[in-house]
């Protein structure tokens, strides 16, 4: 098994452009006991860890008080990309794969090689039918040796085809990749639409530079044809130029394209370098025979990740419709979340449960769709009437989504938020452990909301009060253990970052144009540059006029994976 190697380089803060290989755990958080110390008051003592694994490089949150991001989505636990870029707190960390990467440069892992005559290439279809032609050996010997090379093959396409995770599923093709064949080098690259070019989603290496001849790439992805090369050294081709194909010893090649139906998704490259076997046609074939599979595979991974995204698009969509709707109190939904997913960690409820809660929270005011404008939107306290028209909402919302399998699980977020645990809530008056766990859950959260968001007709609370409130009201309209987690959760600084106005007052904060809420941003984030909203996670482009911060609402990340009909690269 072949072990990741990397690196990390923090981008951003006093400790600018400092590197750190990932030979071992790499620790990361305030603490001084810690490998990669962060002095941030958003950073947890020990807020993350990077682990160098036969899969990749793994992320871990360690149960941090403001969330682990790459890019902009909030991780628990993730396998490291090539130019991934790790936020904690307001720090940024990028991951590369090359020792002589600089830090204030984006990875890459290309060097242009130009022949005197492009790399030739073979059709799949002659290699495939090649594959099972009968090999020049006596009679009782061609049996068997085919029947080893088909059970090889399908042995790694049936490991290949069990995996769904996209990030496991790169590992998995390039562990079987490395047990039949003799390489020291793997890639795969997959083309991004928005860049216009392949772009390496996994690298595994034996050798602390990896180089990959951008020719040999693109003539196999081009052309949908696959490339031996069976000794770079001899072939006249790269003698003719500066090449790092020279420069880097790499003795042997071998590229195919990964092809879907009439797609080309991507290639898959490996290389062998001076004193290893040079490959051969078998093993050309052999390649290509995984490369079908592989491409099956990484495409339904593809449409898996997309699903998973456009659920939680629709609850969004869901959400802010909601949100919309009442103006006054907008970032509301996203608030109730963020706490609820913090008193659950503090509960120990598991990874799936907590996914379960960011969608109950999006959702667990879904019914005030249902409620009239003139209600909603009313800026003076409501009256005893509206009120009991308000108090439809909850039954509302559970029967708006009942009927959709997917967000059955999530109904009891939405009935029972409003039920308080001496049963004087509504809308069945239910006590005390009566309540679904998720009802109290929300409950507490959207409490504590109330209590520090501002309203037309008052301001917010401090949060320390709001605290206060809180803790008196256990045993009352709120469950005593999972009040007693929300304050744990604040006490450790868990949920400062989630509260309204909670740095408002802090002359280097903005307000998130899209959920109101404030953020600090750190002496080292410069002006026009991007950070993500802790609390709904969207993309903000930070801005200064007359000395004062501001936010600017940048679209949403467009999905990477997106496969295209095949077109030449544009030279």
């Amino acid at each position: 098994m072949v072990m990741w190697k990397g690196r990390l380089v923090i981008l951003t803060g006093p400790n600018k452009g400092s590197v750190f290989p990932i030979d071992r755990e790499l620790t990361i958080g305030r603490s001084q006991e810690n490998v990669i110390c962060i002095e941030d008051p958003k950073v947890s003592r020990k807020h993350a860890v990077v682990v160098p694994t036969d899969k990749g490089i793994l992320l871990k949150d360690l149960n941090s008080g403001n969330g682990t991001y790459v890019g902009s989505t909030k991780v628990k636990e993730y396998f490291l990309k090539p130019g991934d870029v790790i936020r904690l707190g307001t720090q940024l960390l990028r991951y590369e794969i090359e020792a002589e990467t600089k830090p204030d440069s984006s990875p890459s892992i290309f060097e242009d090689t130009q022949f005197a005559t492009e790399p030739e290439g073979t059709d799949l279809l002659k290699i495939q039918h090649t594959l099972l032609e009968l090999p020049r050996v006596p009679a009782h010997e061609q049996f068997t040796i085919l029947q080893k090379r088909l059970k090889a093959i399908y042995q790694a396409n049936q490991i290949i085809a069990s995996e769904h995770d996209i990030n496991a599923l790169f590992s998995k093709i390039m562990d079987q990749i490395f047990a039949l064949l003799p390489a020291d080098n793997g890639a795969i690259l997959l083309w991004h639409r928005r860049k216009k070019r392949l772009v390496p989603e996994f690298v595994i290496s034996k050798d602390e530079e990896f180089t990959i001849s951008s020719s040999v790439v693109n003539r196999a992805f081009n052309k949908r044809e696959a490339i031996l090369i069976e000794d770079a050294l001899k072939d006249s081709r790269f003698k003719t130029s500066s090449s790092s194909i020279i420069q880097h010893r790499i003795h042997s090649i071998m590229c195919v394209p990964l092809i879907y139906q009439d797609h080309c998704l991507g290639v898959i490259y490996v290389d062998s370098r001076k004193g290893s076997r040079e490959f051969t046609q078998e093993d050309l074939e052999m390649l290509v025979a995984l490369a079908g599979p592989s491409a099956i595979a990484l495409r339904n991974a593809q449409y898996l990740e997309m699903i998973k995204q456009g659920y939680r698009d629709t609850l969004t969509a869901i959400a802010n419709a909601v949100e919309l709707r009442d103006h006054y109190t907008i970032g509301h939904t996203w608030r109730v979340t963020q706490f609820s997913i913090e008193i659950a960690k503090v509960l120990g409820w598991p990874e799936n449960k907590l996914e379960e809660v960011y969608m109950g929270g999006v959702l667990h005011d879904v019914g005030k769709i249902a409620v009239d404008d003139a209600i909603l939107r009313k800026t003076a306290p409501l009256t005893d009437e509206e009120f009991e028209k308000m108090k439809i909402h909850p039954v509302k919302g559970a029967e708006l989504l009942r009927d959709i399998v997917l967000f059955q699980p999530i109904v009891p977020y939405c009935l029972y938020h409003h039920e308080r645990y001496d049963g004087k809530g509504y809308p069945y008056g239910l006590k005390g452990n009566n309540i679904p766990p998720e009802g109290r859950l929300i409950a507490v959260a959207d409490a504590f909301d109330a209590m520090t968001s501002n309203r037309p007709y008052r301001k917010g609370m401090d949060p320390e009060v709001a605290i206060e409130r809180i803790i008196e009201s256990k045993g009352t309209q709120l469950d005593p253990e999972y009040a007693d987690a929300l304050v744990e959760a604040y006490n450790n600084g868990r949920i400062h970052s989630i509260i309204q106005d909670f740095y408002k007052r802090d002359k280097r904060s903005l307000c998130c144009p899209f959920c109101s809420t404030h953020i600090r941003i750190g002496e080292e984030v410069e002006i026009n540059s991007e950070i993500v909203c802790p609390v709904c996670g969207r993309r903000i482009l930070v801005r200064e006029m007359n000395g004062i911060l501001f936010g600017e609402l940048l679209p949403q990340s467009e999905a990477f994976y997106t496969m295209i009909p095949f077109k030449p690269f544009e030279k």
